[in-house]
């Protein structure tokens, strides 16, 4: 009798390891695409700035002038 009692506190106790893993996990994960949104969006922002700055033409959008130099490459 005293097996399956102690067979029941070790499920629980590894139902609570597994729980706070997949917590742990979790934040990790979501830190982890909050970092790498931040990431990209900065390196977009820059990417847009020096086109908009020295490969745009006259008249021509951001968007258009990396449609042009994708084509050319």
């Amino acid at each position: 009798m005293s097996e399956s009692k102690l067979a029941k506190v070790n499920e629980r106790i590894e139902k609570g390891v597994v729980d706070g893993y997949k917590k742990i996990e979790q934040g990790v994960i979501e830190g982890y695409k909050k970092i790498e949104n931040t990431v990209v969006e900065g390196y977009t922002k820059i990417e847009d700035k020096f086109v908009e700055k020295y490969l745009t033409k006259d008249g021509e959008t951001v968007t258009e002038a990396k449609d042009r130099l994708k084509k050319n490459s």
